[in-house]
């Protein structure tokens, strides 16, 4: 690992450590100024868990035998001076395999059977069933042990054609798998089902995953891969070989399952060194090597630096060797920057976006409030200062004012409190159209429809339904958050111009981040169902399969607008409501003191002298929760480049 990628992924988690540490101090901060209930308390500490549980996906896909394996090898484990991943001739990834490191494990391989191919349950399902894997403990301490133990995950077994093809890992049509039936009849077939690698390695350690595929033909065989799986990927390592550049079945799969889906794609000719000519001249070696990158870029509609040649091997063999110059020639370096510099920076982008949605709010509104109260301490002072030496009767008006003041605030509050129980009514409503039971039930009518059959076109059908259905669910939220809105906005507008609040409109409640993931969803269906091997065979196999990965990914967007719905819910009232109780307790006071005040003037320096030390308490208040808006709101050290 280059010093350049190590340092960027050391700034990434600092920066989100400091960020984990912005909103410890702001829960306590809220503990010790009284803002803090039991229910905020929760989200901010669910907030910190999932900080702390982040994770960077990097997703490796490619034909058989480009290198997909060398090059995880070469980018993250050279430090272990030999392969630490099998790297072999033919196939070496036979299923899909995450690595990643979780300090409350210890280090260990977990295999999940290929025979749970039978049974309905999603990997990402399983993935919480520790009972169905088969673990291996990794001893870190012995290299030979090491290497045996991640050799199991290419294992294979030998089965009847029958029972591979129950599995769905048999395709009678396809003419490249006739070659690979045994004198008995029988096939290999992959020995797991999906494997996880726990690998206490320090770019792991700092929430880095990666997602090793197996070959483009294996993709479709598990379909919540690419439903789920790729998708969900910050970035993907699309592997080509430099001799061949992009083959059609290449393309195929970039079309299908990457370039629509992936937000940053990064193209990599590996094996370069095969061009490697110690006849030719160094600059005609690499005139060839921008040839095929240009045209890499041109195919796959990417921009040409995000087309990167490179040898893995040679990468791996120079940092194993110390050689400082093949590992320049290897290009390794160039792919390890853009890492650096482009797709770690883009992914803190994202989290600190994400952490601006869930609290950002909440944190402005705190600073207003401390402002609010500042100045109202500060009116007051001003108001008691002037009373010095005066008389009764000058109290006496200002009394009067004051209670004026409440009486025309709480007749505005009363009204607020009917326009709040509108909007809860509405709030609820809003909710109830994204409920987890209603969303299953929706789905549960579209398995119905085309249980018994399981063809491509009830399978289409039934995504087309799902998405009509899932269209007319968001126009109803939008109707119910406009509704919303209207009623907070009129509030905002009411408080403004009747007691002096800050004049703020909450922006418009936006779903369209679960519109688009349905719609990726439906389009993927649309793809797979416009296979003409899949309409020809009617896999039924695979297509419940695709159907079960289908759900689970259709259940993930509507959790997803779930949840933005109730974050935009509390954010839209939030301010206000804690504008007006800061207010109430203001008011409350000033009539207090007043009255004080007409009825003994003595006490005119006590509260003077106490409104001074609040005054000194909620500057300091001030510059603490500046400092937390000041860390949430840092902006990137690293300009970033969308892919």
């Amino acid at each position: 690992m280059s010093a350049p990628l190590e340092q960027q992924v050391e700034h990434y988690r600092q920066w989100r450590d400091d960020i984990v540490a912005a909103i410890n101090a702001y829960q306590f901060w809220l503990d010790s100024t009284g803002g803090a209930d039991v229910q905020l308390s929760l989200r901010l500490f669910d907030l910190v868990e999932n900080l702390k549980k982040d994770r960077l996906v990097l997703a490796f896909v490619a034909e058989f035998s480009r290198g997909k394996t060398e090059l995880i090898n070469a980018l993250f484990f050279s430090d272990f001076k030999q392969r630490l991943l099998p790297s072999d001739v033919g196939r070496t990834t036979m299923c899909p395999t995450e690595i990643y490191y979780d300090p409350e494990d210890p280090p260990c391989i977990r295999l999940l059977p290929i025979e749970t191919r039978y049974r309905e349950e999603s990997v990402a399902t399983l993935k919480r069933l520790p009972i169905e894997w088969s673990k291996i403990k990794l001893n870190l301490e012995s290299p030979e042990e090491m290497l045996d133990a991640m050799r199991t995950v290419a294992q294979k077994k030998t089965v009847p054609m029958r029972e591979a093809r129950s599995m769905g890992l048999w395709d009678d049509t396809d003419p490249d798998l006739k070659d690979m039936v045994n004198a008995d009849g029988t096939v290999e077939i992959p020995a797991w089902r999906h494997a996880l690698i726990n690998y206490p390695h320090p770019l792991l350690k700092s929430g880095l995953v990666i997602l090793d595929t197996p070959g483009l033909n294996a993709l479709g065989t598990e379909p919540e891969l690419t439903l789920s799986m790729i998708p969900n990927a910050h970035a993907v390592f699309f592997l080509l070989a430099m001799d061949t550049g992009v083959t059609k079945s290449d393309l195929d799969v970039w079309h299908k399952y990457i370039q629509k889906y992936v937000p940053h794609r990064l193209a990599v000719l590996n094996k370069v060194d095969i061009l490697w000519d110690d006849l030719k001249p160094w600059d005609q070696i690499q005139l060839a090597v921008q040839h095929q990158v240009y045209d890499t870029a041109r195919l796959l509609e990417l921009p040409l630096g995000n087309v990167l040649a490179v040898s893995a091997q040679k990468a791996l063999l120079a940092r194993v060797r110390g050689d400082e110059l093949l590992l320049k020639k290897s290009g390794i370096q160039s792919v390890e920057a853009m890492l650096a510099d482009h797709i770690i920076p883009a992914k803190q982008d994202i989290l600190r976006i994400s952490v601006l949605k869930e609290i950002g709010a909440m944190v402005e509104a705190s600073a207003k409030s401390v402002q609010s109260q500042l100045a109202s301490v500060r009116h007051e002072l001003k108001e008691l200062m002037t009373l010095t030496g005066k008389n009764r009767s000058v109290i006496k008006k200002l009394l009067d004012k004051v209670q004026a003041d409440k009486m025309l605030y709480e007749q505005t509050v009363k009204s607020f409190n009917i326009t709040r129980s509108v909007i809860s009514q509405q709030g609820r409503a809003l909710m109830a159209s994204l409920d987890s039971d209603r969303v299953d039930e929706m789905l549960a009518r579209n398995r119905n429809a085309i249980e018994g059959s399981w063809t491509t076109s009830g399978l289409l059908r039934s995504m087309q339904s799902l998405f009509g259905q899932a269209t007319q669910q968001f126009a109803r939220i939008h109707h119910h958050a406009d509704q919303i809105k209207g009623l907070v906005d009129a509030a905002y507008r009411r408080f403004h111009e009747q007691h002096g609040f800050e004049l703020a409109f909450p922006p418009p409640l936006s779903l369209e981040r679960a519109k688009q993931g349905l719609m990726s969803l439906a389009q993927q269906t649309e793809e797979f169902c416009d296979d003409p091997l899949n309409v020809m065979t009617e896999k039924h196999f695979l297509i419940r399969k695709f159907y079960t990965g289908l759900v689970a990914s259709a259940q993930q967007v509507f959790e997803q607008a779930r949840s933005e719905s109730e974050a935009w819910l509390r954010a839209s009232l939030g301010p206000l409501t804690r504008q007006i109780q800061d207010y109430k307790a203001q008011i409350g006071q000033r009539v207090d003191t007043v009255k004080q005040i007409h009825d003994n003037t003595d006490t005119l320096e006590e509260r003077i002298n106490e409104l001074l030390k609040a005054q000194a308490r909620l500057l300091a208040q001030r510059e603490v929760i500046e400092g937390i808006r000041a860390k949430i709101n840092v902006p990137l050290a690293t300009s970033v480049k969308a892919a």
